[in-house]
């Protein structure tokens, strides 16, 4: 099976998971409660939940036990992409190739399916039958990252400098945060679900990936079209935004997304686990194209 076939299927299985955990569409709520489901059975690359499956089996871990917290991680990821295109911020009309949520229902709606989205996933987490203490340790990691200590204040900095010009290094900080923070806070739940002593170097990796796929963004946000990538392109620009691109220019930025995921394998190779799977997924993320 090749890496592209070997991803629809891994993105197939989540799929799955995700039908499992959401909500159905039923009772007073139903507005918001489909609002909530289509939008996050709209597609996508599902990278986050495959971060915490795959960093879970590569350390030998098998079962459904991560299965909760895979569909949790993508209604957070969901939630903040619906509130990320509202008018008050980005203003995007499309997301993976389909109308925003405020575009296919009304802004209202799409905020409040982001609120309960946020709050599902708490619900699907603390209904899960894991021992309490990592239950609890789970939950302030994961809230951390998606909080004020990680993607929101991220948010915050990135609009503040739609309107002030951004340094590289404040760049990587709002990265860090921003993106980095929902992309390596899977690899450590994982880690302290299969081996608690590694799960601060996979946060690691974790946020380094984080900004080598940020970087990727902004690279496609200039190369790629709207037909392939899913949104509108030349966004970056229209909102003002600093990126790698603008900053680097379109080589260095390039080379500095290489020299990241070298990094991110060398660091994998130094931890005792099944390495194959975790370099086949990052050769799939270097490769991809939306």
């Amino acid at each position: 099976m090749n890496f592209k076939d070997e991803m629809k299927q891994k993105v197939a299985q989540i799929e799955i998971i995700l039908d499992e955990y959401l909500p159905a569409q039923e009772g007073l709520q139903k507005t918001v409660l489909t609002a909530m489901n289509t939008t996050v059975k709209a597609g996508g690359k599902r990278l986050r939940p495959m971060l915490i499956n795959e960093t879970y089996q590569m350390f030998g871990g098998k079962g459904d036990i991560v299965k909760p917290f895979m569909a949790a991680i993508e209604m957070i990821h969901t939630y903040s992409l619906i509130h990320d295109d509202l008018p008050g911020m980005d203003n995007d009309d499309l997301r993976r190739g389909k109308p925003t949520c405020h575009k296919q229902f009304d802004e209202a709606t799409a905020i409040l399916a982001g609120d309960a989205l946020l709050n599902e996933s708490i619900n699907v987490i603390l209904r899960m039958d894991l021992e309490d203490a990592l239950k609890l340790k789970v939950l302030g990691y994961l809230y951390q990252a998606s909080g004020m200590g990680g993607m929101i204040y991220g948010q915050q900095q990135d609009m503040y400098f739609e309107t002030h010009k951004a340094s590289l290094d404040e760049l990587q900080a709002i990265h860090h945060d921003k993106t980095g923070a929902l992309i390596s806070v899977p690899m450590k739940i994982a880690g302290l679900i299969a081996k608690e002593e590694d799960a601060n170097a996979l946060e690691d990796i974790g946020f380094k990936l984080g900004l080598a796929f940020q970087i990727q963004d902004d690279i496609l946000d200039v190369t790629s079209t709207t037909e392939t990538l899913g949104k509108r392109v030349g966004s970056d620009i229209t909102n003002h935004k600093s990126t790698y691109v603008s900053l680097l220019g379109l080589e260095e930025s390039q080379k500095r997304v290489e020299d990241l995921f070298e990094e991110c394998l060398a660091d994998v190779y130094g931890l005792q686990l099944n390495h194959g799977l975790m370099i086949e997924l990052f050769q799939i993320i270097m490769k991809r194209v939306n």
